[in-house]
């Protein structure tokens, strides 16, 4: 965590949760053991709510909460919640100052087509759609690139290593090119202020403005650390296979990745609950990157975030385990 948390509260007893959440369209989603809370700052300045029991495969089958399996479940679950998540905040404001257009002759026929299960539908093309460009642009890239040079590389270790590099370094200039962007800085205040406030809840501290104020917008179990852990599990991981055929490779990338991520949440989890030195070292990377997907939030939306944390806070501490 980040140095300035230390010192404020080297003297506490840190609570460890699996309180997570997400930064919306002006607002903030978190997730706590039994539900789901999205809190969004309205046009109008009021602050809206919207509460979901948790609905997780794992609560079905018991086999998925085994290790490994657990952070696949919650990997395709996670984004399945954030897209809900996100087009929820955009009601609010997609119409705002526009007048309603009617529906084309396509958008009838989806409806037609699906009926009440047409929101639902495009929740998972738009959930499918986001995997298939970060498959595609951070894993199968890479590897399609350094196959073109491959004649060129004789040791398959060197040519792993190449491609990983290549892998993070086509991350990171991502992060870095839309952290650049003005609305999307907006969104990386509320991923601020949805840290600072989980910070707060952890060392037993009112949830207060003033409270939550004091605390780092770098938490360990972000996503933003999670991707990067996915890469470097991915480049460990991959080395392991020789260069073969081209698509043999793409093949091997696609069907190991399921394992990737259920590796990368084991370790993720266990960083974000321990402060062992070497847990520290593994959350570090991550928590530098974070310094471009936060920002330090204003009042208001420290507000919303602890509007969104206090709708799932568990009824005792024992149930946030």
């Amino acid at each position: 965590m980040g140095e300035e948390v230390f010192k404020l509260d080297k003297n506490k007893k840190i609570h460890r949760t699996s309180i997570g959440g997400q930064a919306v369209i002006e607002g903030v989603m978190m997730r706590g053991p039994k539900g789901i809370a999205i809190a969004v700052r309205t046009p109008d300045g009021s602050i809206t709510i919207d509460k979901k029991p948790v609905q997780s495969l794992s609560m079905k089958y018991k086999i998925l909460k085994a290790p490994i399996l657990r952070g696949i479940v919650a990997f395709f679950e996670s984004m399945i919640v954030g897209v809900k998540s996100l087009m929820f905040s955009a009601e609010f404001y997609e119409l705002e100052g526009e007048e309603e257009e009617q529906p084309s002759k396509f958008d009838k026929f989806l409806e037609k087509l699906f009926g009440d299960k047409l929101q639902d539908v495009l929740i998972y093309f738009s959930v499918i759609t986001a995997l298939l460009f970060g498959i595609g642009l951070f894993i199968l890239l890479p590897t399609v690139v350094v196959g073109f040079i491959r004649k060129l590389v004789e040791n398959h270790i060197v040519a792993n290593i190449a491609e990983g590099v290549l892998r993070i370094s086509i991350f990171l200039t991502y992060i870095i090119l839309i952290s650049r962007m003005k609305d999307i800085q907006r969104v990386f205040q509320y991923h601020g202020a949805e840290h600072k406030t989980i910070h707060c809840y952890e060392r037993n501290e009112e949830l207060t403005i003033e409270n939550v104020r004091k605390y780092t917008t770098l938490h360990p179990r972000c996503g933003t650390s999670f991707l990067l852990i996915v890469m470097v599990v991915s480049i460990v991981m991959f080395s392991f296979i020789s260069w073969q055929n081209i698509w043999i490779r793409l093949i091997s990338r696609l069907l190991l990745l399921p394992l990737v991520a259920g590796i990368s949440y084991e370790v993720i989890k266990f960083a974000g609950r321990s402060e062992h030195p070497v847990t520290c070292l593994i959350s570090k990377p991550g928590m530098m990157l974070q310094k471009f997907t936060t920002r330090e939030p204003d009042d208001s939306q420290i507000e919303v975030a602890i509007e969104a944390l206090k709708n799932v806070l568990p009824e005792n501490r024992e149930d946030d385990k």
